[in-house]
């Protein structure tokens, strides 16, 4: 792929009868002029074709610990490798990485790599799979996708952190070349989802079904808590017993804490005791899998056996202690399979982020 100018024709447009083209990467259907670029500010008209301005450029490469995504079921304790773009096509008022997902200006775009040295790099350093974050992957799918053809040649895993707004058909090709997702589902109210994103909700979950249905991709569910906003008990309910009742007990679902941020500055930080609140609503609806998210939990961030009671895998923010699954994911202590993806007890067990650059 020659990455000269940082863009790359894109897919799913076409051209409309007065002179303009429309994105149909996701449901904002974007109408573009010669020279406009659509709501994500990443895809453009050039020439009449529509082009992804920001191929093989990224915000920074970092390796996480992959229960950072949030993902706590799939291969716990190893490392990823985690990289986003700029822009986005979501207008959340609450956005936490505003300053990469809001920006507009190339200059964020620090790093620069092909998919094939991306893949090489996880490879190089042992790493087990690698992220598609800080912004939604939905809009540098082209860039996306490649990579994730190079790191699957490689046995490396591929993960997408997305809003999950995004049309049928590139939904298709999008979640074929991924191994897992962390879907934010941003409330279950479609006022809120207007007010406060810009987007519709039926997309979002719609892609979770089409997960769910359609595909093998291990995916977790993430609602950050808004107080006053989204986190009313029957909103809390009525998501939890969604999930039960069309995705099924095993989805891990994970609710995270607000901090004023971006445009949403009013609200206060959603408290522990709120989080755990909703905790024991989405458990009491029968989800067998909930944390709790940025704050310090130990017994509402860790894996509990849905059987017997048992820790499974006891974690102190991305460290891991007690650990009590067997190689094939099986509880210790009374056999019973929990859902996910594991390798037997990890090597790793804490906070090991650093930066790296693939390509140099």
């Amino acid at each position: 792929m020659d990455m000269s100018g940082s863009s790359s024709q894109a897919r799913y447009w076409q051209s409309l009868p007065n002179g303009r083209i429309r994105c149909e990467l996701c449901p904002r259907l974007c109408s573009m002029a010669e020279g406009q670029e659509g709501f994500c500010w990443v895809r453009k008209n050039v020439n009449g074709k529509l082009v992804l301005t920001t191929y093989g450029r990224s915000s920074g490469f970092c390796v996480d610990p992959i229960e950072k995504k949030p993902l706590n079921h799939f291969y716990p304790g190893t490392e990823v490798l985690s990289f986003g773009t700029a822009g986005c096509n979501m207008g959340c008022k609450f956005c936490q990485n505003w300053d990469i997902s809001k920006s507009r200006q190339v200059e964020t775009l620090s790093a620069e790599a092909t998919p094939e040295q991306i893949a090489v790099s996880a490879v190089e350093n042992g790493i087990k799979s690698v992220a598609f974050t800080y912004n939604d992957p939905i809009i540098f799918l082209e860039y996306a996708v490649d990579t994730a053809i190079e790191c699957r040649k490689r046995d490396i895993k591929t993960v997408a952190v997305t809003a999950g707004y995004i049309c049928k058909e590139p939904r298709e090709e999008f979640f074929r070349h991924m191994d897992a997702a962390n879907v934010d589902l941003k409330a279950f109210s479609e006022d809120f989802y207007q007010r406060y994103t810009g987007a519709h909700l039926q997309p979002v979950l719609d892609t979770l079904l089409y997960l769910k249905n359609k595909t093998d991709v291990w995916f977790e569910i993430t609602t950050l808590v808004i107080p006053g906003l989204n986190d009313a008990a029957e909103d809390i309910e009525a998501e939890a017993k969604w999930i039960m009742d069309n995705l099924g007990p095993d989805i891990p679902l994970h609710f995270s804490a607000f901090h004023p941020a971006w445009k949403l500055t009013e609200p206060p930080p959603t408290s522990p005791s709120d989080l755990c609140a909703a905790r024991d609503i989405a458990m009491s609806a029968g989800l067998r899998y909930v944390f709790t998210g940025n704050v310090h939990d130990v017994d509402c961030q860790s894996t509990w056996c849905h059987n017997c009671g048992e820790v499974l895998i006891e974690r102190d923010w991305y460290t891991l202690l007690n650990w009590n699954l067997t190689t094939d994911g099986r509880c210790g202590r009374c056999g019973e399979k929990c859902a996910g993806h594991f390798e037997g007890r990890p090597a790793l067990q804490g906070f090991h982020r650093r930066r790296i650059f693939p390509g140099h």
